[in-house]
């Protein structure tokens, strides 16, 4: 067997290991699925007649009132949804970390890279499930796309992007934490940035200052690309931001996780 096929057979045990570990505590996974759909409720049914006075038929997917806010916040929840389960990333590292797992793994036959690549791809999966769950709470209480399969595809690729670029990040976070709880705290930070972007409301009517934050910070590209994806809204260059933005973020945080793995002490 080569290097490379032992470093795949390798991961995919990770892979295996990190998603027993999560259905052996399924109350963290529904605490950060929960969280989207409670966000999700409480901005349509409590504050979205409100709200979705200030947005445009065009920008609400061609609805109007609560039904259009409806379509308008939807792919901000969905960008919290995946900024609040990659939460659980950060965690479950510095578990392995602070547990002294990482050291016995250093001791055994295992490829290096299988240990980080284990984690990121079963919270991808893990990121995944947990959007679908929020798209079908969505569609239940009224969302209504007008997607077709091409652009569900690139929804789906784009949010699949997205997460993987806040997984590594999340990654790095709970390989730098000193404790399990620094690592529940500094990925929190990834969950406000939908709310001063345009997840939310539209950033042309934030104040100046806030206005400019929103339009230049990763989520806002993010999130109009998936609403133009979604509803038919105007993406511009939408598209191109997003994707640099996510290359960005998966360079840093792969870069940041492979240093501080390497050098972490045995």
């Amino acid at each position: 067997m080569t290097a490379l096929t032992y470093t795949v057979a390798d991961s995919a045990t990770m892979v295996r290991r990190n998603l027993r570990r999560l259905l052996r505590y399924p109350s963290m996974t529904l605490l950060l699925v929960g969280m989207p759909i409670v966000f999700l409720l409480l901005f349509v049914y409590v504050f979205g007649a409100q709200l979705s006075h200030g947005l445009s038929v065009a920008s609400a997917g061609g609805h109007t009132g609560r039904a259009g806010y409806l379509n308008y916040v939807t792919p901000g929840i969905l960008l919290i949804t995946v900024a609040a389960t990659v939460q659980g990333t950060a965690i479950v590292v510095a578990m392995d970390m602070t547990g002294g797992i990482i050291d016995r793994f250093r001791t055994m036959a295992i490829a290096r890279a299988a240990v980080l690549t284990g984690h990121v791809l079963a919270s991808l999966i893990q990121t995944l499930l947990s959007i679908a769950v929020v798209v079908g709470v969505a569609l239940a209480v009224g969302f209504r796309p007008t997607a077709g399969p091409v652009n569900w595809l690139g929804a789906i690729g784009l949010l699949a992007l997205f997460a993987l670029a806040l997984i590594w990040l999340a990654t790095a976070l709970g390989l730098a934490a000193k404790s399990v709880e620094t690592a529940s705290n500094t990925p929190m930070i990834l969950t406000l940035l939908p709310f001063l972007g345009s997840g939310f409301v539209p950033a042309a009517t934030m104040p100046d200052g806030l206005r400019q934050f929103a339009e230049y910070q990763p989520f806002t590209p993010v999130t109009e690309t998936l609403r133009g994806l979604l509803t038919g809204t105007p993406i511009g260059h939408g598209a191109i931001l997003a994707i640099a933005w996510c290359v960005a973020i998966t360079a840093f945080g792969y870069l940041w996780s492979r240093a501080r793995y390497n050098h972490s002490p045995t």
